[in-house]
């Protein structure tokens, strides 16, 4: 399956100019054949902790943009939008990644970043999620997630790859690299981790979008602070073969 991992800049809570930025992005996308497009953490409106202001129901525009695209141009499309669940009193940071059918699959990010004020403003999810996207099954998390291991350990003997959508600050770029190249090391998977670039509120982002093999080979790497896409191609079968080859999984206790 061949990916796209999108690193944008995003307009500051402002969903509309962001749709209009990044429709041309996943149609070219589509265009150059991938099934699975991936944008960042709160593609939408950048980590605001307005939430009176970005918070959307979950079939707001966010998410139905999310939808449109993925139903116009045939493949899988996903980024995090600050949605209020039904019954719920605070949005979740929640992952939605959208199918070319239509259907909609929620990721509410377990971990909000208490080091920003997440955890005042979203509330926390509890469900793991995997789905099988063209044959690859896909495990969705959310940026600060990145730094417990357990959620990705527990998944790894069903999970092919892991997709980490994040607004992840550029201070803290050496983290990231080492964490998405850890987290498909340990678990012999692979790692579509998608960061924006820009200034968003009062912190840079540097991006370092990347995707990772299950041998933590380096298949694409965005190491500069640039609006562009990379593409990968994803094999379960790799995965299969790695973890024959080096059966580390069965060791765990």
């Amino acid at each position: 399956m061949k990916v796209a991992a999108i690193q944008h800049d995003i307009v500051w809570e402002d969903p509309a100019a962001n749709f209009a930025r990044l429709a041309p992005r996943i149609e070219a996308a589509a265009a150059a054949g991938a099934r699975l497009a991936v944008l960042s953490e709160m593609y939408s409106t950048g980590f605001s902790m307005d939430t009176a202001r970005v918070a959307e129901a979950v079939d707001g525009p966010s998410t139905r943009f999310l939808v449109d695209q993925a139903t116009t141009h045939d493949l899988w499309v996903c980024g995090s939008v600050p949605v209020v669940h039904p019954g719920d009193d605070r949005p979740a940071n929640t992952l939605v990644l959208a199918a070319p059918d239509g259907a909609v699959h929620r990721y509410r990010k377990i971990h909000p970043f208490t080091y920003g004020g997440e955890n005042e403003k979203y509330a926390a999810g509890h469900d793991l999620v995997t789905v099988v996207v063209d044959g690859v099954r896909c495990s969705l998390f959310v940026c600060y997630d990145l730094r417990f291991a357990d959620e990705f350990w527990g998944l790894a003997h069903a999970t092919d790859c892991y997709v980490i959508v994040a607004n992840w600050p550029a201070p803290r770029r050496e983290h990231w690299r080492t964490l998405i190249r850890a987290r498909a090391i340990e678990n012999q998977a692979y790692v579509l981790a998608v960061n924006r670039v820009g200034r968003g509120g009062k912190l840079e982002y540097a991006g370092d979008s990347a995707v990772i093999d299950p041998f933590g080979e380096d298949l694409a790497v965005l190491d500069e602070p640039i609006e562009a896409t990379v593409y990968a191609d994803l094999d379960p079968e790799h995965v299969a073969a790695i973890r024959t080859k080096y059966p580390f999984l069965p060791d765990r206790r």
